[in-house]
């Protein structure tokens, strides 16, 4: 597409209500929520765009390790619009005592994200507090804290090959992808830290959603590559080489997502609003974009890209046996795919076929997550008509009743934009088969068994259908005895109903809030939601472990700091395998 070209296409293609957006009785359901990829609007990619454009100047002003690695770090981060300090603690821990659950009290690395410069007074406070994560306290500088533990086995493999001298075995490295897996990242207001409005307003440079949590993670990246290559050298100056720059771009950073992630879906449902309506927005662009026929070039790199998830997924290491019965299927899918494109690129342009004819061939013939790789594929073919939407990603999560609304019409509106909660028969046992809870002893979300688990009086309010449908039935019967009345009178004989009747009127306004989904089921699938989720934060490699929680992998694939200020290609999305030049230098990084 010539640059005229892209400007009438990007203007044509302005305005959201002319698109051929997908309805919401398709997109929010959870399987295909759960089918979603990373795409140019996750949250890494945005934030790595951000960083590289705008050329941020990362340096380490402090770096006082010992010989095993363990002391302190500072790094001093000059952003677009201000200067941050990211400091790091290196901790000896046994492995005895690593821990990557939410209530472990010791980790290998423990770090903080804040504002400005960290003088000696700061530091030392920090140092007395960010150790201890849950258990200390911070002030209003500090954006983030987090804490991060070592992969054993991949880490110790890397500092052995460095310190002989070799470059570690790439094959042995995507068996798991890091060398440091975080274990949680806290932000806005939590444990004294500045909130999520200070953020936004006074420092621009992480006024997006998770931007600063989503930099925290990637300099923990940073500091991985670093530590190997240091302790390396500390163990053998003459011998010892540093990571080659593309093996430093394949390691990501580790992490593993359970339920604590899940009810942020269901309690936020305007900010998951604006952030799926914004990926169907720039999905329908994209389709749009090939309306009127497609051409060599973008059918090429279309082709590259399938061809590239092939290896992404061949890649992929699983002990889960149904992604694995699913990569392989995805696999076996974009290769009947990729080959028509090459075999039959001439005849696709002459026909004027259209992205639109592909997107419903794979719906009517290939798997739910085959489609969805498909349209994150799409929407990475045009920069030009995507990369705006990256500022409309954050919204203020303002729930309003509005009382004088006639019950009639509420009524209506249910019907209407809760159909699918009405559809559900809660009578059914297994409908009710599940409740959520907060443990009290692991401070964790837990989804119990109802009537086996103890805790049904302290469940979450976390079915939004049932809470639709028990709503919906009062109404009715009320409606019986006084069929003209509002919304208050009818609160002031059920007050309890409040809560359901605000969500409703307040998502009455929006398409793609609620998912569409019995969330109490007893058979109900909650690693969708944290998939979904992820999906927008920007991670790869997907390994369930359960139905309840996932391992993954942050920014694997993503250009190192050295790499900020040079040309720049995006094409980091689906992560492979670097292959290496024998003939390159090996002290090279």
């Amino acid at each position: 597409m010539h640059s005229s070209d892209r400007s009438t296409a990007k203007s044509s293609l302005s305005q959201s209500a002319v698109l051929p957006m997908r309805p919401a009785s398709q997109v929010m359901q959870l399987n295909r929520l759960g089918s979603f990829h990373q795409s140019r609007l996750s949250f890494m990619r945005t934030l790595v765009r951000r960083m590289v454009q705008e050329n941020w100047q990362i340096n380490s002003t402090v770096f006082d390790l010992d010989a095993e690695g363990y002391g302190t770090a500072v790094y001093e981060v000059k952003a677009r619009y201000g200067t941050y300090s990211y400091v790091l603690f290196s901790h000896y821990l046994d492995s005895e005592n690593r821990n990557d659950r939410v209530i472990a009290d010791q980790w290998d690395l423990t770090m903080a994200l804040c504002e400005g410069t960290v003088d000696a007074e700061q530091l030392e406070f920090l140092r007395n507090n960010v150790p201890k994560q849950e258990a200390g306290r911070v002030d209003s500088r500090v954006f983030v804290l987090s804490r991060g533990n070592r992969s054993g086995r991949t880490f110790d493999y890397v500092v052995d090959q460095l310190t002989q001298g070799r470059q570690p075995d790439v094959d042995v490295i995507a068996e798991v992808g890091y060398l440091y897996r975080t274990t949680a990242a806290y932000g806005s207001g939590k444990l004294g830290m500045a909130d999520w409005e200070k953020v936004r307003t006074k420092h621009r440079d992480f006024a997006r959603p998770f931007a600063a949590e989503m930099f925290t993670c990637f300099m923990l990246r940073h500091f991985s590559l670093q530590h190997a290559d240091y302790i390396a050298a500390q163990r053998a100056p003459k011998t010892a080489v540093k990571l080659d720059d593309d093996i430093k771009r394949y390691f990501g950073i580790g992490n593993s997502t359970g339920l604590g992630m899940a009810p942020f879906l269901i309690n936020h449902p305007l900010l998951i609003n604006q952030w799926i309506e914004q990926r169907e927005t720039a999905l329908a662009r994209a389709i749009m974009a090939g309306t009127d026929g497609l051409n060599t070039a973008i059918l090429n790199k279309f082709a590259t890209a399938a061809a590239r998830v092939i290896q992404h997924l061949g890649e992929i290491s699983t002990g889960d046996t149904q992604q694995n019965v699913s990569n392989g299927l995805v696999r076996e899918e974009l290769q009947e795919l990729e080959q028509w494109l090459r075999a039959e690129g001439k005849n696709i342009i002459a026909s004027h076929y259209s992205w639109a004819e592909l997107v419903q061939y794979a719906e009517c013939n290939w798997h739910i997550e085959t489609q969805e790789v498909i349209n994150s594929m799409l929407i990475e073919l045009y920069p030009e008509l995507v990369d705006e939407l990256e500022e409309m990603m954050a919204v203020e999560e303002d729930q309003h009743l509005v009382p004088q609304m006639a019950l009639d019409d509420l009524k209506t509106l249910i019907e209407d934009k809760y159909d699918w909660a009405l559809a559900i028969d809660f009578s059914r046992t297994e409908s009710q088969g599940s409740f959520w809870y907060r443990s009290e002893e692991k401070m964790e979300p837990r989804l119990g068994q109802t009537y086996v688990d103890m805790g049904m009086e302290k469940q979450m309010p976390l079915a939004i259908g049932r809470m639709v449908r028990e709503c919906y039935d009062e109404i009715c019967i009320y409606m019986t005895e006084f069929p003209q009345q509002d919304v208050a009178h009818f609160i002031l004989q059920q007050p309890n109903f409040s809560g359901a009747i605000c969500r409703i009127q307040t998502m009455a306004r929006s398409q793609y809030g609620d998912i569409r989904e019995n969330l109490v089921h007893s058979d109900v699938l909650p690693i969708h939601l944290l998939r979904c989720k992820l999906s927008f934060f920007g991670v790869s490699k997907f390994d369930p472990r359960s139905r309840l929680w996932v391992r993954n992998t942050m920014f694997q694939g993503a250009p190192l700091i050295s790499d900020f200020g040079k040309p720049f290609f995006d094409d980091w999305q689906f992560p492979i395998k670097p292959v290496l030049s024998s003939t390159s230098d090996p002290s090279a990084g």
